[in-house]
């Protein structure tokens, strides 16, 4: 489900910390009631009143019921532009670090203290909600769009071309596409009573494989053409 813990940014305030302790405190606790319960029975009051806020409060820090669900996704933009955004990686190295990185985040969640067989159980359930709820799929897709739309803004300042032009449009979705293939993977992989490390493994695998595919058209993927008149 969502990732455990909240951690230390560094420069962040003492103030920075307690929102964003409570953002995951929100999250992680919609995320446990609306598996638990199911999406359409538990209101956005109900994560409140467990959590000891108002209504507002949470509203505040999410602007829909259905973020409450997706938060986990958000930290994908800033990926995308932190990781597009840099020359000397060609765009599928470039979103396979990414995806690497997101891999790893979730084998520590699989493979900590409470066990794997229940923490699996749980990520199951957690894609489970979202596959079952319309309002759910159609959110993600949503999101799915708007990682598009960072993803053509990095590679096309990379690339001195303007968002809108073909190239990183292409680009941007064929790399999203790998995005989605890897949530693809990882739910066909991770089954229970099988080692969570080889099925990562075979993921990651799966996903180099789609990557295969893409890599030597996006390979001429300027690094750089020049400023945008």
């Amino acid at each position: 489900m969502a990732s455990s813990g909240t951690r230390r940014v560094d420069g962040e305030g003492l103030r920075e910390r307690k929102k964003r302790a409570m953002r995951r405190q929100l999250s992680d606790t919609a995320a446990r009631m609306f598996v638990e319960h199911g999406f359409d029975a538990v209101r956005v009051a109900d994560v409140a009143a467990a959590c000891g806020v108002s209504e507002k409060t949470v509203f505040n820090y999410f602007p829909s019921k259905e973020a409450l669900v997706l938060d986990r996704l958000e930290p994908l933009a800033e990926a995308l532009r932190t990781r597009l955004a840099d020359p000397a990686l060609p765009p599928v190295a470039a979103m396979l670090k990414i995806l690497d990185e997101e891999r790893r985040a979730l084998a520590a969640t699989l493979t900590d203290a409470r066990g794997a067989d229940a923490a699996l159980a749980g990520y199951r359930k957690f894609g489970d909600l979202i596959r079952e709820n319309p309002s759910l799929r159609a959110y993600q897709n949503d999101l799915a769009d708007r990682f598009v739309d960072v993803a053509a803004e990095a590679l096309a300042t990379r690339a001195g071309l303007r968002p809108a032009d073909p190239e990183p449009q292409i680009a941007a979705v064929a790399l999203l596409g790998l995005w989605r293939m890897h949530y693809r993977a990882l739910r066909v992989r991770l089954q229970p009573g099988q080692s969570v490390e080889e099925a990562l493994a075979a993921a990651a695998g799966d996903v180099r494989s789609a990557a295969s595919l893409i890599e030597s058209g996006l390979a001429a993927f300027p690094a750089h053409s020049g400023a945008v008149e």
